[in-house]
């Protein structure tokens, strides 16, 4: 059987494993359930705020999009961070790269895991959505396609980010820790934290630039009337620049975070493991 092929198969398989074990971890089902309540919540207060002028008078639908892209932004940089940067300590990266095209199942485990993990995000947060808050929904059946491409696209397209940082990190706690604010300033350079009419140029030139903008874009266009476009830069959605951009990330995202996982695989040994393991052990302490 073809080695590469043989990897990928068991990575999809190693995915849909790890994605069941998280229905059964307390922390992660809280993990699940926590961001969607949260922006939920949000979503509700803003229910009556206006955004300005003009036909959208009901920001908890921008709100509550927003809080999607948020939590999907966080999944993909700082969760998979953290994942890649716990693994390389115990020894998992390790022991794929003992195995042929063992770090390719990896990565496609990781992928597999991590979109399934988007999906759940974006079904917890936008069915009470579509109960409780005005203006939030589809318009036409398509739209619950563009939501499942956008999510599995925009994560895929983030988590190389989070899979180079935690190649590069000494260890998980610190490299959350680096990533966080970065990350809080991509997300508001993105137009996630306010809305695009309230942003200067300069912020908006560079939110163009960066994944989590298309990632926003693409979940408004499925999540939001017609009518929001307008409040757009091009007063469109632009779905096809969408998933050009976002598949572009991903695509050169993934292919250099397999240039980075191996040469940090290449510098792992037995006793860099060991070491690993007793600092970790020591700041448990």
């Amino acid at each position: 059987m073809n080695p590469t092929l043989n990897a990928v198969r068991a990575g999809l398989s190693r995915g849909r494993i790890e994605y069941g074990l998280s229905f059964r971890n307390g922390q992660e089902l809280f993990g699940y359930l926590y961001m969607p309540c949260l922006f939920l919540g949000l979503a509700l207060i803003f229910q009556t705020m206006g955004l300005g002028e003009g036909e959208v008078q009901m920001p908890g639908a921008f709100v509550l999009s927003g809080g999607l892209a948020f939590s999907l932004t966080i999944l993909g940089i700082a969760t998979v961070l953290q994942t890649l940067a716990s693994e390389r300590e115990d020894g998992t990266l390790l022991r794929a790269k003992a195995v042929p095209r063992g770090l390719l199942g990896y990565t496609v485990a990781k992928s597999t895991h991590i979109a399934a993990v988007a999906v759940t995000t974006a079904l917890l947060t936008v069915v009470p959505g579509l109960l409780f808050v005005d203006d939030f929904g589809f318009e036409r059946w398509t739209d619950v396609l563009v939501l499942l491409w956008v999510c599995v696209l925009g994560v895929l397209a983030l988590a190389p980010i989070g899979a180079i940082i935690g190649a590069l990190v000494g260890n998980a706690r610190t490299g959350v820790s680096l990533a966080m604010l970065p990350t809080v300033v991509v997300l508001m350079f993105s137009g996630l934290v306010m809305p695009l009419t309230l942003m200067p140029d300069w912020m908006l030139d560079i939110g163009r630039l960066l994944p989590v903008y298309w990632l926003g874009l693409g979940l408004r266009a499925a999540l939001l009337p017609d009518s929001y476009a307008a409040f757009e830069l091009a007063g469109s959605w632009e779905l096809p620049l969408v998933a050009g951009v976002l598949a572009g990330w991903a695509v050169v995202g993934l292919l250099l975070a397999q240039w980075v996982l191996r040469r940090m695989a290449r510098k792992q040994s037995g006793s860099r493991v060991q070491e690993a393991r007793e600092k970790a052990m020591k700041r448990a302490w």
